[in-house]
């Protein structure tokens, strides 16, 4: 099969075994997940899930963390890894929400890549989270994955898989095909010790093995 045919398939078989596919960093609001998300580069959902919750215990909104300190933000964000320069955009990031944006974050992608501290994998997650839109995030987990199961070949700079999967991958399944594959990532085709291709879904497809 083709890498188009290869993809429905993948989506087919990952949505029967994940039906809930949503983001692992826990947020009620836009802004927040803009926060997240920077918080965790090189960290754990699960830590930074831990994390923001004292930042937000102090600062509730938009316009209280655009009024904190990057000192003060990194105070808090400091187990998250990478402290200063997280706070530093994240502070900057909310200065613009609030100064530009009415403390709203916008729904337009070229707007999000423009705020400190957001990539194209953070301003995809934004348009599909939140605002529902098309979108493909490109983490570690759909790099190695979409690799070894063969949708792209030998490609590991994101914006270039991100720009072969918009090729093959429905616009209206990008969003949760790229959250299923961080729960396939993390339970099965795991990184640092071997994959657990005997209870894989995707096995007799993967071209790891054909």
């Amino acid at each position: 099969m083709d890498k188009q045919e290869l993809a429905l398939v993948a989506i087919d078989r990952l949505k029967k075994e994940y039906p809930d596919a949503d983001c692992t960093l826990d947020y009620d609001d836009a802004w927040k997940l803009l926060v997240s998300v920077r918080l965790a580069a090189q960290c754990t959902d699960a830590r930074v899930n831990v994390v923001v919750e004292g930042l937000y215990a102090k600062y509730p909104d938009v316009n209280a963390l655009a009024e904190a300190t990057p000192e003060e933000i990194e105070e808090i964000v400091r187990p998250c890894g990478l402290g200063k320069s997280k706070a530093r955009d994240i502070s900057a990031c909310m200065r613009i929400l609030r100064d530009e944006y009415g403390g709203k974050v916008p729904d337009d992608f070229n707007k999000l890549l423009k705020l400190p501290g957001v990539g194209r994998k953070s301003a995809n997650l934004i348009m599909g989270d939140v605002f529902g839109k098309p979108a493909i995030v490109t983490d570690t987990h759909c790099i190695r994955l979409c690799n070894r199961i063969g949708l792209v070949d030998g490609i590991k700079e994101p914006k270039k898989v991100e720009m072969e999967l918009w090729k093959i991958i429905p616009p209206e399944e990008g969003s949760d095909f790229c959250h299923r594959l961080v729960y396939h990532g993390r339970d099965v085709c795991t990184a640092r010790t071997k994959p657990h291709c005997e209870k894989c879904c995707l096995a007799d497809i993967c071209g790891k093995h054909i």
